[in-house]
């Protein structure tokens, strides 16, 4: 096989940049609650600022639009892959609390902004029609190359013994290595349509933009407190915890590119009414629940439906003006982000008075974007 074949395409480099992500995020995410107590002795208070660090980019993704005014989409993107694994790499070389902060900042913005830039050019590229297996596609790439990494560290780190600043050095390493192969190996390509360079909000997006909010704010329940339910309630130990999550990963893996196809079928409309009454019925479980083999069912199943997200963007994919992809991709990370912000800190503190009232809260935000999709049309706009 030629070598330049395998640099030939757009639909070969998002394929690359999906599979370069976790090499590095994975790594840093594993690793990071055992590495700041191990080694740098944080407290409760010191990895809740982290976190809310971590998130800063996330919530500031908007500001892409004024990096595209210096860099095109695909440059950005190969400086946010680098950027990422140059975060990851310095990681173990500085477990100070002010070391950390900035190593994290540093990941934190490479990550946020990649996803976003990956978003808005998997939007662009590929077409309506191919867009939802597309993307489906994508999520299983993720997901195993997670798998893949989970289990490498495993491997690495408890049956050779090898360190976290030998384990960051080489995820990110590669991080950065791959981004500079993608940059030299594939050809800067021409953009279809000029993006708009200016901020902007645009009324016939606010669907959209209120429907990515909820989203968000589902997520953070199920990422912050379906886990903590686990293990508050039922006890649930570490490598559990672990089992679980490989078990999601591999659901994940092999759920979605069959969420793509769902979603071509019976279109955004019926698919996001499917996964949201879904999820009100596992919110409501989950304020129920007394086993924790039903506890565990419900954070699988929330999983499986969470494949069907993809639906979102590409119903925006449908609506969009397609100059308007990259800017508001971003002010959609930024939207989504917001519910991080100030979403489990609200419920952390309903969740001392009553457990079960979180998940109701949760059911009922599920309830209103099921709501909110009998406001979608069903039919593709002109």
């Amino acid at each position: 096989m030629n070598i330049k074949t395998l640099f030939a395409t757009r639909e070969q480099l998002l394929y690359l940049l999906a599979a370069a992500v976790p090499i590095a995020f994975t790594a840093w995410n594993a690793l990071l609650n055992n590495f700041v107590v191990e080694v740098a002795g944080f407290n409760g208070e010191k990895i809740g600022l982290l976190q809310s660090i971590r998130e800063v980019p996330g919530l500031l993704a908007f500001s892409i639009v004024f990096v595209l005014i210096i860099f095109r989409q695909q440059t950005a993107a190969y400086v946010s892959l680098f950027l990422l694994g140059f975060g990851t790499l310095l990681t173990g070389f500085f477990p100070s609390t002010l070391g950390l902060y900035i190593t994290t900042l540093i990941m934190s913005v490479g990550f946020h902004y990649l996803e976003t830039l990956h978003s808005s050019l998997s939007l662009q590229w590929i077409s309506k029609e191919q867009a939802p297996s597309f993307l489906g596609k994508l999520s299983a790439l993720r997901s195993f190359m997670a798998l893949f990494i989970l289990a490498t560290l495993y491997i690495m780190m408890k049956i050779f013994d090898v360190g976290y600043i030998a384990v960051y050095v080489l995820s990110g390493g590669i991080t950065m290595l791959l981004a500079l192969v993608a940059w030299v190996g594939f050809e800067h390509f021409k953009d279809d349509v000029v993006q708009e360079t200016k901020l902007f909000l645009r009324k016939k997006y606010w669907l959209f933009y209120l429907l990515t909010f909820l989203a968000g704010a589902r997520r953070q329940i199920v990422v912050v407190f379906a886990g903590f339910l686990l293990v508050e309630k039922f006890h649930f130990s570490v490598e559990n915890m672990l089992l679980l999550l490989i078990v999601n990963t591999i659901i994940n893996m092999v759920c979605a590119p069959y969420a793509g196809k769902l979603i071509e079928r019976f279109g955004e409309n019926l698919s996001l009414k499917l996964e949201y009454i879904c999820i009100v019925l596992i919110f409501i479980l989950y304020g129920l629940v007394q086993s924790q083999m039903m506890a565990v069912v419900l954070y699988i199943l929330d999983n499986l439906f969470y494949t069907i997200a993809i639906a979102l963007k590409t119903y925006f994919q449908k609506i969009a003006d397609p100059k308007d992809i990259a800017v508001t991709s971003g002010v959609a990370s930024t939207i989504n982000h917001i519910a991080a912000v100030f979403l489990p800190v609200t419920l952390g503190i309903v969740w001392i008075y009553s457990a079960s009232a979180v998940f109701f809260i949760g059911a009922a935000i599920a309830f209103i974007a099921f709501l909110l999709t009998f406001f979608i049309s069903k039919k593709e706009p002109a």
